[in-house]
């Protein structure tokens, strides 16, 4: 296995620069992915998701260097599908935490988030951290483009919590629901698991900046089930209607918006969209927090619904969501994605602060 990882690695290295843009983007609040579709017909092989393409009439074709890029991960990919399962998943893992994050600088942010947020972490809680996050990431990946053999192992993951009589009698009741997670554990296990438990939800992504990336990125999304809205004027207007006419639908709402409430995460300001509650509140929708948590083994999933957010103003409720993210994420601080640029304009002015301090 030692063999493998060493030339999963080399290849990596060459995809690094790409995976450095793309994970930057989603680090920014610019890939909301989705969470939880109705089963496709006939989930894709992994070789069938990778062979994904554009046809070459397509006005969107994707540039010389989309598509070198677009090898390079290929090929990390296919070395790494090539693995059995038990294997494959823990590999990609390793070469996250050892390849990836110390190249694409993924270290030193996990380490500034969580000075920012938990100053009095000890140190060795820290550089746990720095190695274990970077690994859920690498898993996470892997898993989303092992298709059918992903699927079944998670499917039956246990459902638990407060939240899941409150879903089953909305959808019992033919009442909407907004199913609100975040970027911790696999979020990917949870719609695969509330899926084959019969709750067909509609799910929003954002297509990545690589057109060829993203065409086998998206199939890969399809493959664990539909449907899947793109984030566009026309995708959003699908996504809501799939709402409104009493469906359910699933969002991540961990994520930085420029325009957000004035809300906080983990103490701090976090400027997030109230977007989801206003379409709960307009439509009368409940919105279930849930989250996908990676168990011991490394492989497992146990899907958590918390209970129901109360209705009101759509700040207040996002507030609450954030408060229930946080409490998911400090009990399982190594599966939440520290990478991302959660906290930014505090962040940023509290190092200009410091620098003028330091130059007084």
């Amino acid at each position: 296995m030692t063999s493998w990882l060493r030339t999963i690695s080399l290849a990596m290295r060459i995809a690094l620069r790409f995976v450095a843009v793309q994970s930057a983007r989603s680090c920014d609040g610019g890939d909301w992915r989705r969470a939880g579709l109705i089963p496709a017909s006939r989930a894709p092989r992994p070789r069938d998701v990778m062979a994904a393409h554009h046809s070459p009439g397509d006005a969107d074709r994707p540039s010389f260097n989309d598509r070198i890029q677009d090898r390079a991960i290929r090929t990390v990919l296919g070395l790494a599908l090539a693995l059995p399962y038990p294997w494959r998943v823990p590999a990609m893992g390793w070469i996250a935490a050892y390849g990836i994050a110390p190249l694409a600088g993924w270290r030193k942010r996990i380490r500034a988030n969580l000075a920012h947020v938990c100053p009095d972490l000890p140190r060795s809680e820290v550089e746990r951290l720095v190695r274990r996050v970077p690994d859920n990431v690498g898993r996470t990946l892997i898993e989303i483009y092992s298709g059918g053999e992903f699927k079944d192992r998670v499917q039956r993951s246990p459902l638990s919590g407060p939240g899941l009589p409150a879903l089953r009698a909305a959808r019992a009741e033919g009442r909407p629901v907004v199913l609100v997670t975040a970027h911790l554990g696999n979020f990917d296990a949870l719609r695969a698991a509330l899926l084959y438990s019969g709750f067909e939800l509609g799910g929003l992504y954002r297509e990545m900046r690589n057109r060829a990336f993203n065409t086998h990125y998206v199939a890969a999304l399809a493959a664990i089930g539909e449907p899947l809205f793109p984030a566009t004027r026309k995708g959003i207007t699908g996504f809501v209607r799939h709402l409104a006419e009493g469906g359910i639908i699933g969002i991540l709402t961990d994520v930085y918006a420029s325009n957000g409430a004035p809300v906080t995460f983990f103490g701090k300001p976090a400027p997030t969209a109230v977007s989801a509650c206003e379409w709960a509140v307009r439509y009368g929708a409940i919105v279930i927090p849930c989250y996908g948590l990676r168990q011991a083994d490394g492989l497992s999933f146990e899907v958590r619904l918390e209970a129901p957010i109360p209705a009101g103003d759509p700040v207040a409720m996002t507030q609450a969501i954030n408060d229930s993210v946080e409490t998911a994420v400090r009990g399982h601080m190594d599966q939440w994605f520290w990478i991302h640029r959660r906290w930014k304009p505090e962040r940023g002015a509290t190092r200009r602060a410091a620098a003028l301090q330091a130059a007084r």
